[in-house]
């Protein structure tokens, strides 16, 4: 039953896409229209909202709009970034087009940037505010996981296994380096999923250690490399190294004569179609978010925490206090590394 008599929910896709966020707005408009509900789209992420010639795309959606797209990647509202958002001025065009829409509460799927941007509208717009974590990051506060990283860490894994092919084929060194902005969650997870040798990352890596950390790769390397006949593979988190992977081959050759070849996966690990976990916690959540504003929850973002859907306060979940698993990080300092450079 529809207590709070909602008539219209908002949804839109904001920040960078992530696998899943198609599956959520289909599970949105599934159970909204359950509760007889209508689901208005807004396209291109906030400017749907802000930008006047972007109005005109708003869109009631339908049963037959969301048919077939649960294994799609992107989204189909598609996404932008909005610089509006970050002035009153813009914010407040946002309140008023809600209003104009006979917009009862609002959905936006993305990350911790999207998020400020519904604490933005908490001040200029009465309606119900729901978050979805849709980030390859995995760095959004208050969830396990995020929509989308399952499918990143995945995508990452099968290009780095193609890599390492090449790489023992040639006895080759590689440095890859993956995305994840300033958090480590991706390059953990896939650099101990594909045994890398090397795993660098925000939780292992001070910036004023360079030049400590170049020496101590150079050394590590020259020892593994006359010790066994195979490849050796670096992943490194990207916005780490000053000057990325590209970078750190140059100095490896400068400081110590070693040739490695650097690789950005960049923009690849946000496409594709969703892995199984993405697309089940994508559909979790939009039905989630649906119930969440029928029973009156407001400025919350819906998580996932063992397993089981729970309400986190917006403002608690863009902290980024959330961290990689210490015993990956142990595991891989102390027992993989070493097993991986010493082995014939």
């Amino acid at each position: 039953m529809n207590q709070l008599k909602i008539k219209r929910i908002g949804v839109l896709t904001s920040g960078g896409d992530a696998p899943g966020m198609n599956a959520a707005i289909r599970s949105l408009v599934l159970a909204a229209q359950h509760y007889h509900i209508e689901v208005i789209g807004f396209y291109h992420g906030y400017n749907g909202l802000v930008c006047q010639e972007n109005i005109s795309e708003a869109k009631s959606l339908t049963l037959k709009d969301v048919n077939g797209i649960i294994h799609c990647g992107g989204t189909i509202l598609k996404s932008a970034r909005c610089p509006q958002m970050l002035t009153t001025q813009g914010v407040k065009q946002a309140a008023k087009t809600l209003n104009e829409q006979a917009i009862d509460a609002l959905v936006v799927i993305g990350g911790d940037g999207s998020f400020n941007g519904l604490i933005a509208l908490k001040e200029y717009w009465p309606g119900q505010l729901i978050g979805i974590p849709g980030t390859i990051d995995n760095d959004v506060d208050g969830t396990d996981f995020t929509i989308g990283f399952a499918t990143a860490v995945n995508t990452a894994i099968e290009a780095i296994d193609k890599i390492r092919d090449t790489a023992d084929a040639f006895e080759r060194i590689f440095i890859v380096e993956l995305m994840g902005r300033h958090s480590g969650h991706i390059t953990f997870n896939v650099g101990i999923a594909c045994a890398a040798e090397q795993v660098l990352s925000f939780e292992n890596f001070s910036v004023d250690d360079q030049s400590k950390k170049l020496a101590e790769l150079a050394s590590e390397i020259k020892a593994a490399k006359e010790n066994r006949h195979s490849s050796y593979i670096i992943v490194i988190a990207e916005n780490l190294w000053p000057g990325g992977a590209a970078k750190l081959a140059e100095e490896l050759k400068q400081a110590a004569n070693i040739d490695c070849t650097a690789c950005i996966l960049g923009h690849i690990q946000r496409g594709g179609s969703p892995v199984p976990k993405d697309r089940l916690i994508a559909t979790k959540m939009g039905v989630a978010s649906v119930q969440a504003i029928i029973a009156g929850e407001n400025h919350i973002m819906v998580a996932e925490q063992h397993s089981a859907i729970c309400y986190i306060p917006l403002k608690q979940a863009i902290k980024h206090h959330k961290r990689v698993n210490q015993q990956l990080v142990d595991a891989q300092e102390n027992i993989l590394a070493v097993t991986a450079q010493t082995q014939y």
